[in-house]
């Protein structure tokens, strides 16, 4: 079968997954009358998703196209959630990088673009949104070609196809169009995967995958996500799990799947270069290899940047304690806080002196998802004021530093200016947008 196996990465809002539903629904995927042709976000399956209207998990899917199955990774767009990004960027040969017309390129752009040509993945530019009020392809198209300049680590990364977009509506163009009302549809992009996104290349040899994400449900236990890196993976083998450290235990394939739509489809074998969930491994955490017990060799371990934030949790000691959750002592909130580690690899802990749980993340965002989804689930924490992290290089403590860009009127520059200052803030660029 030929494959391709693509990410999508953007700045937050900028229209990744409503571009991931068009693709969806217009390579028939569902029925026509499946509740999911009238459904928008159809990736963003948790509930804060759908309620804060951004994506916080990476989610894979699969579509067929002219007997090519594509493999689609919708990724998070906001910085908070840059370790999902850089777990599942491990799993394709290629990236569709989405730009607002109007906005441009942002900071998340850049960070999603670096991870991806990091890992020399064949970039296809999509300008979506061309229909705004405000929009400006031109200067949207250079700033990013300036963006390209900016990270290439070769020649050939900055060569890349262009392609338009109005996400929201399902339609895409080769070239700017001269009438956005023609009727058109997705096309452009299909075609345009096919053309420029390499297949995997199929490494002959002893079954070896990296395991870059992890699932769970009642049925099955634990799933490991990831793409076959070599050989072949057969139902019912022997294989070998290397942990972190090369720690090593063995194992065996239970059940393989594959994804189709938003589907789970059980196979029998899957050959390099396919994304598939194994079940039957209870210890693997992201960034394990598994591999075949005749050729016991670990791939890269997953590089994920470093937290910036911590706060401290504990069990409530309050007058009021009790009230708010049915989870309420330590164990229970320390069992939670362990599952949670194993799927959410740009978290960490520590136990404070205190007895408290000592939790780093990203950001406020990424560590308030987190707290939001444990308070639905029931439990009832103490929460502590949330801390910078330092770090201390050759005696000198260095805090994180975060390039921030702001739009604002020019009658309020100044005092912008000045605020960012009190924080201690630099100044590093000032554009007139007005001219």
């Amino acid at each position: 079968m030929d494959i391709r196996n693509i990410a999508i990465i953007a700045h937050v809002d900028h229209g990744k997954t409503t571009l991931v539903d068009g693709l969806l629904k217009q390579s028939h995927t569902f029925r026509e009358n499946q509740e999911e042709m009238s459904q928008e976000l159809i990736m963003d399956s948790n509930d804060q998703e759908r309620e804060r209207g951004i994506t916080i998990l990476a989610k894979n899917t699969a579509v067929m196209y002219k007997n090519t199955k594509i493999n689609i990774i919708d990724t998070p767009g906001h910085a908070d959630f840059g370790g999902e990004v850089e777990r599942t960027l491990n799993m394709a040969d290629g990236a569709l990088l989405i730009v607002d017309a109007a906005e441009g390129p942002m900071p998340q752009t850049k960070f999603v673009l670096k991870k991806a040509l990091e890992q020399n993945l064949k970039i296809i530019l999509v300008i979506n949104k061309i229909d705004k009020k405000n929009a400006d392809v031109k200067k949207a198209l250079k700033e990013t070609e300036d963006l390209f300049l900016e990270l290439a680590k070769s020649e050939d990364q900055i060569h890349f196809p262009v392609l338009y977009a109005i996400g929201r509506e399902g339609k895409a163009w080769d070239k700017i169009p001269e009438n956005m009302q023609e009727p058109t549809d997705l096309t452009p992009i299909f075609e345009a995967i096919l053309k420029y996104i390499p297949a995997p290349v199929q490494e002959e040899g002893e079954f070896q995958m990296l395991v870059c994400a992890l699932s769970w449900d009642s049925f099955q236990g634990k799933y490991c996500i990831g793409r076959v890196k070599r050989g072949h993976a057969k139902k019912g083998s022997e294989i070998v799990l290397i942990k972190e450290n090369d720690k090593t235990e063995k194992a065996k394939i239970e059940k393989i799947y594959v994804t189709q739509g938003l589907l789970r489809e059980e196979v029998d074998t899957a050959e390099s270069g396919q994304i598939i969930s194994i079940t039957g491994v209870k210890n693997a955490k992201i960034g394990d290899t598994l591999c075949s017990v005749n050729n016991v060799e670990a791939l890269p371990r997953i590089k994920i940047e470093e937290p910036t934030l911590k706060i401290s949790l504990q069990a409530n000691a309050s007058p009021f304690a009790g009230k708010d959750g049915q989870f309420v002592t330590s164990r229970q909130i320390l069992d939670r806080l362990n599952k949670e580690l194993e799927t959410n690899i740009a978290l960490k802990m520590e136990i404070g002196q205190d007895g408290s749980f000592i939790l780093s993340g990203r950001g406020e965002l990424h560590l308030s998802v987190f707290l939001e989804n444990i308070r639905r689930e029931g439990y009832e924490v103490q929460v502590g004021k949330p801390q910078v992290i330092t770090k201390i290089i050759d005696g000198k403590e260095f805090e994180p530093v975060e390039e921030l860009i702001i739009d604002t009127p020019k009658e309020y520059s100044s005092a912008i200016t000045g605020e960012i200052g009190k924080r201690r803030g630099v100044l590093t660029e000032q554009k007139n947008l007005e001219e």
